[in-house]
């Protein structure tokens, strides 16, 4: 089965491109769909993250993402804390992903996870997968947001490896900057390539 790992910074249409592989027929683990479900009420990760941040969630609500971005504002040093929380659930998760996909006889998967090169988890796949874009059209796709502020995106972009280090680490690069159809056309050239060449490293 090959292992594809997709990654991308901020706003340069990582979630889009992944749906492009689901509409081609590979399955996708989403990494940050994973932790919003843990983040749920009664979600794994709510009362772990009651206990090293209390305050920042309720039974009601799960966890108070704007609270707990406050704590992490606050300490930033906290960060490591939340990853020893999440990174494990994911693992998880991840690893029953995988079962279901090989029980399915799946020829390719696709791992959708923003931090593949800053968690190491590069090395565990065939063939890395960077979805990039201009910087302009990335601050302005991520300035568009709700909730956006330039100091909170800046403070996101140095958590995150450089766009151009992860180009230069890519095995395959896929620009989003000309719109759907061309991201689409991209990715469906990349799946038959991988398909032809039947790689798997």
């Amino acid at each position: 089965m090959i292992i594809l790992g997709l990654t991308g910074s901020i706003g340069m249409g990582k979630s889009t491109t992944a749906n492009l592989f689901k509409e081609e027929g590979v399955p996708v683990f989403d990494a940050d769909a994973a932790v919003a479900g843990m983040y749920q009420p009664g979600g794994e990760a709510v009362p772990l993250i009651e206990h090293a941040f209390p305050g920042c969630t309720s039974e009601a609500g799960g966890v108070d993402r704007a609270a707990l971005t406050a704590a992490l504002q606050a300490d930033p040093s906290k960060f490591e804390t939340l990853n020893a929380i999440v990174h494990p659930l994911v693992g998880a998760a991840r690893r029953r992903f995988f079962s279901e996909a090989e029980q399915a006889n799946a020829p390719m998967v696709v791992l959708d996870v923003p931090l593949l090169f800053e968690t190491g988890q590069h090395d565990q796949v065939h063939h890395v997968v960077v979805v990039s874009a201009p910087e302009a059209v990335q601050r302005e796709r991520v300035l568009a947001r709700p909730g956006m502020s330039v100091d909170k995106f800046e403070a996101i972009l140095a958590r995150q490896t450089p766009d151009a280090d992860k180009r230069a680490r890519a095995d395959h690069v896929i620009d989003t900057s000309q719109g759907v159809d061309h991201a689409r056309a991209q990715v469906r050239a990349l799946l038959e390539e991988l398909k032809l060449s039947g790689d798997t490293r």
